[in-house]
């Protein structure tokens, strides 16, 4: 059975598309709003809206899982949608709707625990032979991170083990760059999604860089929607989207899409989520393939998939947390 009520927790446009997308479906909508939102669009786009969080604090407030909890079960919501950014990959929001008894339309917190985790993303990923660049272990120590860089080769990048959007990420091109590369990093990934943790990884020195989209049910089946090309982009954050990605070798898109549905069914993976490949494009290694990081959520970049596919990829989100399976939304 559809939801009755869906709450989604998260402002401006990904807040907006929700809304359409469960009233197409026949579902009530929620919305939250810090006082800062008080007179953004997404708060008169659905049928109730509710203030969380204190006045001076707007991110915070769509941080706080207890404020998103409070409101849906004030509201009587029955799901709750999280989008993208803030609370999306936080699997305490995932086990807090469990608890209280709520649908979170998304991963199970088992589930974003790992793929939420770059870390632990990428030690998965060796677990199932997927290629993967070297890196540290995850620590919010300065002094810990610059020894465990000692002995690797540069450029380095240094990645918020939360997150994503680019935000906590630096490059850093040689070692003198190193502190200050970690600090920055630190500071924003905990400033953007509550946790300073970074780690250090391999650097590819041509890169391109290629997403696979995919969804998985709850019976276990996974299926992948193609892949985007989002090698275009600015201080880490992705100007354009292509789908799909032009100029592949054959070989080279197959074994991208394999190794995305092996991670995710490896995960038992349900609901939306992206997989993401770096291509090394020259050298000896021109051609190759690694696995980067999960993104468990719904993407920015969603829409460009759903223009070559004509699938509603919100809507699939919000069945398969119905209990739909892919075959029941003409996936499989």
């Amino acid at each position: 059975m559809m939801f009755k009520k869906i709450l989604v927790a998260n402002r401006g446009e990904i807040a907006v598309r929700a809304f359409r997308a469960a009233v197409e479906l026949g579902a009530r909508t929620v919305a939250v709003f810090a006082h800062e939102d008080r007179h953004s669009e997404h708060r008169l786009k659905a049928d109730e809206a509710y203030p969380i969080g204190e006045q001076g604090h707007p991110v915070r407030a769509y941080l706080s899982i207890d404020e998103i909890i409070r409101v849906a079960k004030m509201s009587g919501a029955d799901a709750v949608y999280p989008g993208y950014g803030f609370l999306s990959e936080n699997a305490g929001l995932a086990r807090a709707c469990r608890y209280a008894g709520i649908a979170f339309i998304g991963p199970p917190a088992e589930v974003l625990e790992v793929a939420g985790d770059k870390v632990r993303a990428l030690a998965k990923a060796r677990e199932q032979g997927i290629p993967v660049l070297a890196s540290s272990a995850p620590s919010s120590d300065l002094e810990v991170l610059l020894e465990a860089a000692g002995p690797m080769t540069y450029p380095l990048f240094v990645k918020a083990v939360a997150g994503g959007g680019g935000r906590g990420m630096r490059r850093v091109a040689e070692q003198g760059q190193l502190r200050g590369a970690l600090e920055a990093a630190m500071r924003e990934a905990e400033g953007a999604f509550g946790d300073p943790t970074v780690f250090i990884e391999q650097a590819v020195q041509r890169p391109r860089h290629v997403e696979v989209q995919i969804l998985g049910d709850s019976q276990g089946e996974v299926i992948h929607l193609f892949e985007r090309d989002c090698s275009v982009q600015r201080r880490h954050q992705k100007v354009v989207e292509i789908a799909p990605a032009p100029n592949l070798d054959p070989a080279v898109r197959e074994a991208l899409h394999r190794d995305a549905v092996s991670f995710a069914r490896a995960l038992g993976y349900r609901n939306a989520g992206t997989v993401e490949f770096l291509l090394e494009t020259a050298g000896p290694n021109a051609g190759q393939h690694v696995f980067i990081e999960m993104n468990p959520r719904i993407q920015v970049e969603h829409t460009v998939t759903e223009e070559i596919t004509d699938v509603d990829l919100v809507q699939a989100q919000i069945r398969i947390a119905c209990g739909e399976s892919l075959a029941g939304l003409g996936l499989s």
